[in-house]
């Protein structure tokens, strides 16, 4: 039979069956990873190659988390306008910067409630460690300080802060007594604190924003349970994808 070039059905097909099609079970995960944890696509591709073994593109998980409607941040996108060259260290331990940031919670009263979350982290490893106190003083800072040096499984030879109070005379000659340098960053420069900073807002979008908890008790609890997964479990963006002490370990 000749061929009839008006017989030819040009309408567009579909497959029946999408070779693109991710499997629910992958959606699950990456929807529980979303509304759980905030990550982004990049970190939820890494998480699940690391710990679930499922190779996944960012662009396909960016396409699950718009289709369910996930896909923008509860407080939206926040644009770096300024770029300051940024400086890291190679050695763990060699420079430590310490920052408090401020929490207010609605009290059982209906009062508003301040607490102060002391933050050290270290420039080369990104490893954190974090506590909540009531009061936002010198002995909290030295009280920190010194439950840092314990915790953290380097020697520190440098603690960077700002010029808040709680960073002043008692403080830095604590930490100078202990054979620690204590630096301190020029008069409103925060980007020079930079690392400190930044993981403030992931404590944000990733921990508060998601919080929930009775009392003082419980919620230190939980501010210790998302240290260890920031410090063990958390891909890094400055590692591509590695945890904190995985990043250690490749550099002890």
């Amino acid at each position: 039979m000749a061929w009839n070039p008006t017989a030819v059905d040009n309408r567009k097909t579909v497959p029946k069956n999408p070779a693109n099609r991710t499997a629910p079970e992958i959606v699950e995960k990456v929807l529980h990873l979303r509304k759980t944890y905030h990550l982004g696509p990049m970190r939820i591709v890494w998480y699940l190659a690391r710990y679930h073994a499922i190779a996944i593109s960012d662009a396909g998980v960016y396409r699950i988390l718009k289709r369910h409607g996930v896909s923008r941040s509860p407080g939206g996108t926040r644009v770096r306008n300024i770029h300051t060259k940024r400086y890291e260290q190679k050695v763990p331990g060699h420079q430590i910067q310490v920052d408090v940031k401020f929490l207010k919670f609605v009290g059982r009263d209906g009062k508003p409630a301040k607490r102060y979350q002391y933050t050290a982290i270290d420039d080369a490893t990104r490893i954190r460690a974090l506590k909540i106190y009531d009061r936002h003083t010198q002995t909290n800072a030295i009280a920190f300080i010194d439950q840092v040096i314990e915790k953290f499984p380097f020697r520190i030879r440098e603690v960077r802060t700002d010029n808040g109070h709680e960073f002043q005379v008692k403080f830095h000659w604590h930490v100078e007594d202990l054979g620690i340098r204590h630096a301190y960053i020029k008069p409103a420069s925060p980007q020079l604190n930079g690392k400190v900073e930044r993981s403030h807002r992931t404590d944000e979008e990733e921990f508060y924003q998601l919080l929930t908890y009775t009392d003082d008790i419980d919620l230190a609890a939980k501010l210790a349970e998302w240290e260890h997964f920031y410090n063990l479990s958390r891909p890094h963006g400055a590692f591509a994808g590695k945890a904190p002490y995985e990043a250690l370990r490749e550099r002890l």
